[in-house]
């Protein structure tokens, strides 16, 4: 079935004896059982719901997976997920990674002993040389936040299976409609729900996709155990927000095609990072994997004033964090998505005073061109 379709009827259920369109947001805590030792199906909102049910059924079908869990929020899920393993495992990463995920890595999982070591994906050449006997995860964005490297996942599936580890893959930048990791080898799916999936800036979200079902075995356990899934109303926003991710992802990717083309050629600004233009240095792999650009963009100006001054002069963009909404927001990495980093390790990544990220949204290209050319004035 064509993605398009499957964004509208992925999780349909084709008992369902109402004719109700929209799902019917079953806002329970607890189900009653008909009688000793039989069930419905539903026992307790914590394992299950049928409203967030059928939200895991439409995303584990568009990422092609078995199984999917919804949780809280995206670094919810990336927490559950980090349980998956035991004191001594180490876990190879991407460093340029979300800064909430590198802090929940320090601050949390370092401290419940668990080693992670961060380097440069991209560099396909120098993957092997990172695993070790204690690697039993490799962790990617691809492309990455914020500076859009891409990774290989074929590769990267294939080192990490040879020395017995598993692939994880952040998706969240390209969502299914234009990358499918597990396609490629990957064993596990993250993705913010908040951002692409939900898309409107109204709600959190996160989850895990598995096409393993010994991954969804554990998954699922803790899951329950834990207990951060996603509330009923929470996951009925986040499938209204899918019914129309098709059309979001085509509209907004058109348009930062032609905000990142206008950028390029703006004199304060002194590199544009997009997956689409033909400049960008990792477009072989990325477009090897990938059936589309996306709509995040990242660039350098001249000087920390011209960026201080554009976030100050913008009107319709919003200077504000998160990304994948109809609505078009900047970010200033360097005080919001990676403050937790030293100066030294921003810079190293090219996190600079001088960077922003776009998340280019829904808005006419015209306009958005109109507010950025008076704010970088």
């Amino acid at each position: 079935m064509d993605i398009r379709t499957l964004c509208i009827h992925a999780g349909d259920d084709p008992a369902n004896s109402t004719g109700s369109v929209s799902v019917p947001i079953y806002q329970t805590a607890t189900f009653a059982h008909p009688a000793l030792g039989e069930s419905t199906g539903y026992d307790y909102s914590r394992v299950q719901n049928p409203t967030r049910a059928h939200l895991e059924k439409a995303v584990a079908a568009l990422e092609h997976g078995i199984d999917c869990m919804a949780f809280s929020s995206g670094m919810a899920a990336i927490s559950l997920l980090m349980e998956l393993f035991r004191p001594g495992d180490e876990i190879l990463s991407s460093d340029d990674l979300y800064g909430g995920s590198i802090r929940l890595f320090r601050s949390v999982s370092e401290k419940n002993g668990l080693h992670f070591q961060f380097f440069n994906t991209s560099c396909t050449k120098d993957l092997e040389k990172h695993f070790t006997p204690t690697t039993k995860a490799l962790y990617l964005e691809t492309p990455t936040n914020p500076m859009m490297h891409a990774s290989d996942i074929r590769q990267a599936a294939d080192v990490a299976h040879r020395y017995g580890a598993i692939l994880i893959v952040d998706n969240t930048f390209m969502t299914p409609y234009f990358q499918n990791p597990l396609d490629l080898g990957a064993d596990i799916v993250v993705h913010s729900g908040t951002k692409y999936l939900g898309g409107h800036n109204d709600t959190l979200a996160g989850f895990l996709v598995t096409a393993s079902s010994e991954l969804s075995e554990k998954l699922r356990y803790l899951y329950k155990t834990i207990g951060s899934c996603l509330a009923p109303f929470d996951s009925w926003l986040t499938l209204r927000g899918i019914k129309t991710l098709a059309i979001r992802m085509e509209a907004q990717q058109q348009t930062a095609a032609v905000l990142a083309d206008w950028l390029s050629r703006q004199s304060r600004v002194t590199a544009v990072i997009y997956p689409g233009l033909p400049d960008y240095p990792d477009k072989e792999i990325h477009f090897s994997q990938a059936r589309g650009a996306g709509a995040m963009l990242s660039f350098t100006v001249d000087t920390p004033e011209t960026a201080a001054s554009l976030l100050r002069s913008l009107s319709v963009i919003r200077f504000a964090e998160s990304l994948g909404g109809t609505e078009t927001l900047i970010t200033y990495p360097a005080t919001q998505t990676h403050s937790d980093l030293s100066e030294e390790e921003r810079n190293s990544r090219g996190i600079t005073d001088c960077l922003l990220r776009l998340s280019v949204g829904l808005e006419s290209a015209d306009d958005l061109i109109a507010d950025l050319s008076q704010a970088i004035q």
